[in-house]
């Protein structure tokens, strides 16, 4: 191995088949040298068919590889905690998918195990990579909107809806599952990117599908208690208002929406596109009360590629950030310091909607 090629396992093959596998191919710095699954013969497989040197069945055998300085882990939330800090005790640099992990306490001491062994780690807040969205923070620190007067998130999507939908992970509380931690971890993470930190917020978090069928009991409805819709109120530090309406049970749903409105003019951006939650970002805007007109994303922030899979070319901005992190020494935006932060908003989220009160942030 070249000394600036980084040898990466990968652990998790649902989404890291789709989005890591391909995106740490494609990156000129990064080698998948090992990949995990619990099943032997489908981590085997798994190897095969893209090429991988090792295939294990367990994180032990993928830290131990002298070969793997560095491990990408997009298990479902609840293995978080437990593998990444494996991972992390074994030197290695670590790449996370969202949500972070099931709680504030968990994330904080991966973030300070981090520290204190000097690793890079990197959490896949991706929007942070998309050109629109990059483009719209341009233009909200060139001051476009002016002084912000109320910022509104819409995130309605369908991915939930059918009720037919098998009960697993994502229909459990206790292990992470529900719309909060799938979509609701991104825009904490945009919302303090975009428009700074929070001073406190109201949940009101709900459950529309209450049963679902377990495959794995000849199809017998199970109870849901992961929320699917949550409505958010947030107050930012400099006092603008904030309102998140998030959905994954929603039939037809506008998609994506962010909209920022102020003293000076407006910004929009957002996607309808409901297959592929990265593609068809348009970004619109208007000041002196003119009418709304598309902008134009400069070439600049282009993607050099892109996918089918519109999450993999952002994707690979983000290992591109995880690798500079690693020859610097240090942890580049977005880290477990982000991480830390996302999920600390949704712990509050969800004690807010316990107490039915307002939350302070901390």
């Amino acid at each position: 191995m070249s000394q600036s090629e980084i040898g990466v396992a990968i652990v998790g093959t649902g989404f890291g088949q789709k989005v890591h596998i391909p995106g740490f191919q494609a990156h000129h710095r990064t080698r998948i040298v090992a990949v995990y699954h619990r099943e032997l013969a489908k981590a085997e497989a798994i190897a095969h068919a893209h090429n991988i040197p090792h295939a294990c069945q367990s994180l032990e055998e993928i830290v131990l590889l002298p070969e793997v300085q560095a491990v990408s882990v997009s298990t479902p939330p609840f293995l978080h905690y437990e593998m990444a800090k494996m991972v992390l005790n074994a030197g290695k640099h670590l790449l996370l998918e969202k949500p972070t992990t099931l709680n504030v306490a968990e994330a904080e001491e991966l973030h300070n195990l981090a520290t204190e062994k000097k690793l890079t780690t990197t959490m896949n807040f991706e929007f942070r990579c998309i050109p629109a969205w990059q483009r719209l923070q341009e233009l909200l620190t060139e001051g476009y909107v002016g002084k912000p007067r109320l910022i509104k998130v819409d995130w309605l999507v369908a991915s939930r809806a059918d009720a037919s939908r098998p009960w697993n992970w994502y229909a459990q509380k206790e292990l992470g599952g529900g719309a909060l931690g799938a979509i609701g971890s991104h825009a904490f993470d945009y919302i303090a990117w975009l428009f700074g930190s929070i001073r406190q917020l109201n949940a009101r978090l709900a459950v529309s599908v209450p049963q679902r069928p377990d495959p794995l009991s000849s199809g017998a409805l199970k109870s849901v208690d992961a929320d699917d819709v949550c409505l958010i109120t947030l107050e930012l530090a400099d006092g603008t208002p904030c309102q998140m309406t998030l959905s994954a049970a929603t039939y037809q749903g506008r998609g994506h929406w962010l909209e920022v409105y102020g003293d000076r003019g407006t910004l929009i951006l957002g996607s309808d596109n409901q297959k592929d939650y990265v593609h068809g970002f348009k970004l619109l805007g208007s000041q002196a009360g003119e009418t709304l007109t598309a902008l134009e994303i400069p070439d600049h922030l282009a993607f050099p590629r892109t996918w089918d899979d519109g999450r993999i070319a952002p994707f690979v901005r983000i290992i591109d950030r995880w690798v500079q992190g690693i020859d610097q020494g240090k942890s580049l935006v977005p880290s477990l310091q982000e991480g830390l932060y996302s999920q600390m908003l949704m712990d509050l989220a969800h004690q807010s909607n316990q107490r039915g009160v307002w939350i302070e942030v901390p």
